[in-house]
């Protein structure tokens, strides 16, 4: 009879050794959103994404994943790094709406205080508590959150703490901090994009923060202007490929391998436009606008757009009752709008109600196929062609050309799983379980699928 040591060392060594598992202050976790990549384009197999599909190879992806409502680029970065729905993180607009009066139409602030904006706890928030460092490279919703160790926001300024080092280091001068968004290289979204790489890659291979969020937008502003699966849309995808490969060799090269972990998702999917609603012009001629060219100057009520969907507003809330009425038959007879829905129900849609949240509007508009909304109110033409604008978003999310991608992939990943679909919901409850983190009233689950166990 054999000896049972000799039988156990001879097993162990058949065995693989297993690495042991990370803690989350030896890891890495970097969260990239390509913005505006359908998942259908994805499924392209002509689509040139060297990169991308080696991380989806030897991690996980899915076939789908479904966005929330509004189908924009803030709401659903938000969603991506909360876990809730925009009922419960509260943001409906790339900014905030502010409502001016009874006879102004609302308006649209950028660039205000994440704790303005954001009323869930997102990732940041959680790893930032629990003595985890954090890191973002033009993501969004995020001005000035102070949860966040280290920044290179969408809007660089030249005495920032990162942006100082970059100019140290030679990867930027202050010129071009200076004129990010304004000079004839400010203008360009590929140098942008490009320079939001660079600040990403200096911040994980000098800093190595436990969470990472990195937005590109090339693809995003490509899939507007000509469409997505044009010429200039395969392009832009092909080269956001690039820049996410040049992150990975980086982190590579700097022997952070073992410690990174990838997930890349994107904000949106997209739809071509042929033709224009234009809103606030049905209202002008209904008298219930006043405009000078393309701007409300008063109003009785008054629409935001948002591409794919828009938000009409009574701006005297004493008057709602005797509007909404009105509104709603004049909308349901306009060319090109598919769905009025009463604000009231947004919760059916993942949205917040009127009464919860100021910026949905008492009236929510769908327009039908091939339309986009516009938000001027010049001339009199309700509804015509557009011009250098070929796709959009905004949406509903259960149309299926919203949908966007998923791939996650390095230490804990499962190699070789496509999940028939997800939701955007699912990705911050994920990354949480790598880093240890409890998100109260999340909404989506843990992709328990894709995990490996004890990594």
């Amino acid at each position: 009879m054999r000896p049972l040591f000799t039988l156990t060392l001879a097993l162990s060594l058949s065995l693989p050794l297993l690495a042991p598992a990370l803690e989350p202050k030896d890891r890495s976790v970097v969260l990239i959103s390509v913005d505006g990549f359908p998942a259908y384009m994805w499924k392209d197999p002509s689509l040139p994404l060297p990169n991308l599909r080696k991380l989806a190879a030897e991690g996980a992806s899915t076939e789908a994943m479904t966005v929330s409502n509004p189908s924009i680029t803030w709401i659903n970065h938000t969603t991506l790094v909360t876990g809730v729905s925009p009922r419960k993180h509260g943001v409906l607009f790339n900014g905030l709406l502010v409502r001016q009066g009874v006879d102004k139409p609302p308006v649209i602030e950028q660039w205000v205080d994440k704790d303005k904006l954001v009323f869930a706890p997102t990732l940041y928030d959680l790893a930032h508590a629990a003595n985890l460092t954090t890191a973002e490279a033009d993501w969004v919703a995020v001005t000035r959150a102070p949860t966040i160790t280290w920044s290179f926001p969408e809007l660089p300024n030249a005495e920032g703490p990162v942006e100082k080092e970059m100019i140290a280091k030679g990867l930027l001068t202050p010129e071009q901090v200076t004129w990010f968004h304004k000079g004839p290289q400010g203008k360009n979204i590929a140098w942008r994009d490009s320079t939001w790489t660079q600040a990403a890659i200096h911040m994980l291979t000098e800093h190595k923060p436990n969470f990472l969020m990195y937005h590109t937008l090339n693809t995003d502003a490509n899939h507007h202007r000509y469409g997505p699966q044009s010429w200039p849309s395969y392009t832009a995808l092909a080269y956001a490929d690039r820049l996410i490969g040049d992150l990975v060799a980086s982190v590579e090269k700097a022997g952070m391998k073992d410690r990174t972990t990838y997930f890349i998702a994107t904000d949106h999917g997209f739809k071509k436009v042929q033709k224009y609603v234009y809103p606030n012009v049905i209202l002008k001629q209904a008298g219930l606008v006043r405009a000078l060219g393309p701007n409300i100057r008063q109003c009785e009520a008054a629409a935001v757009t948002q591409g794919g969907m828009a938000f009409v507003y009574v701006t005297d809330p004493a008057r709602r009752a005797e509007f909404l009425p009105k509104l709603k038959e004049l909308f349901n007879q306009a060319e090109g709008i598919d769905k009025v829905i009463e604000g009231t129900d947004g919760p059916t849609l993942g949205m917040p109600t009127p009464e919860e949240n100021q910026g949905v509007g008492d009236l929510i508009l769908y327009p039908k196929v091939g339309y986009a909304f516009n938000n001027s109110a010049a001339g009199d033409v309700t509804a015509g062609p557009t011009e250098n604008y070929a796709g959009t978003h905004g949406y509903l999310a259960s149309d299926p050309e919203l949908d966007g991608i998923f791939i996650a992939s390095g230490p804990g990943i499962k190699p070789g799983v496509v999940l028939p679909r997800m939701a955007n919901l699912d990705v911050a409850p994920t990354i949480a379980k790598l880093l240890k983190l409890q998100i109260p009233n999340v909404e989506g689950r843990v992709l328990e699928e894709i995990l490996e166990s004890g990594k």
